[in-house]
């Protein structure tokens, strides 16, 4: 069995602010630890439901995060951006059994966690096929493009929720909650458990379990906070520019939509 894992830091365990995420500020060396052993947790776990092969693609800020020499010797990484639309997903291909997501958070325009976002804090709220989407939703539509199941997300429990009604019978573990710049969480080393116990049910369910496909048609609104970046992305071929924040771009194909989505937010 073949795993693929997308790891994220704002959803670890107690992580509150963003000094807490940005390389070289304080409190990020302690919550890269964490996101580190959330990882292993879930390699752990697949491990113990048969994986034998695990990549891992560090997918925060610059892609530098994991502590590479605490990963265990079965698993493989793949750290920085490749320029690839697949982004959080890139190493992805039709050979992997199911896809984990680590340390996820909720979307920009929620209010779950504060650090929600999508993509980067200069977009205010993206939608797909009228619905609010998160990070996840463009990274579980990836796997379902390479028909790869998406079987365990853990993270804050505004983003759990939104998985298991986008992915249903989904396995996540919500480690925190957020209450406006106040988080809520479990302690760092239960959520390593939940994350193992959690992942290794997942995957001995079997990913045959989730069934999720892609919609046939997606239509893409985007706003963003200043409408200065609305315009300058605006002339990626086939965008509509509806409001002064906020860029449109319909398709049937997902690749087209994962690279629209790559060139307009960068």
């Amino acid at each position: 069995m073949r795993v693929f894992i997308s790891a994220d830091i704002e959803g670890c365990a107690a992580i509150t602010t963003w000094d807490e995420v940005h390389k070289g500020r304080a409190g990020y060396q302690e919550f890269r630890e964490q996101m580190t052993a959330e990882v292993v947790a879930a390699c752990e776990g697949a491990r113990a439901a048969g994986a034998t092969d695990i990549l891992i693609k560090d997918g925060h800020e610059s892609g530098c995060n994991l502590i590479v020499s605490r990963l265990p010797d079965y698993a493989r990484i793949v750290r920085a951006w490749s320029g690839h639309p697949y982004v959080m997903m890139f190493g992805l291909d039709e050979s992997f059994d199911a896809a984990l997501f680590i340390g996820y958070h909720d979307a920009a325009g929620s209010d779950s966690n504060p650090l929600a976002h999508t993509m980067n804090e200069r977009i205010a709220r993206l939608s797909i096929n009228g619905e609010l989407a998160s990070e996840f939703t463009v990274n579980a539509y990836t796997a379902a493009l390479n028909r790869v199941a998406p079987v365990f997300l853990s993270g804050d429990r505004g983003i759990c929720a939104s998985a298991q009604r986008l992915v249903p019978g989904m396995r996540t573990a919500a480690v925190s909650e957020g209450f406006g710049r106040a988080t809520m969480s479990v302690a760092p080393a239960k959520a390593v458990r939940m994350i193992r116990e959690g992942v290794e049910d997942a995957l001995k369910r079997g990913p045959s379990q989730i069934s999720f496909t892609l919609p046939d048609h997606f239509e893409v609104e985007i706003e963003f906070s200043n409408a200065s970046d609305a315009y300058r992305s605006s002339f990626y071929p086939g965008v509509e520019h509806p409001k002064p924040c906020t860029l449109r771009f319909v398709s049937n194909d997902y690749f087209e939509v994962l690279r629209a989505i790559r060139f307009i937010t960068v």
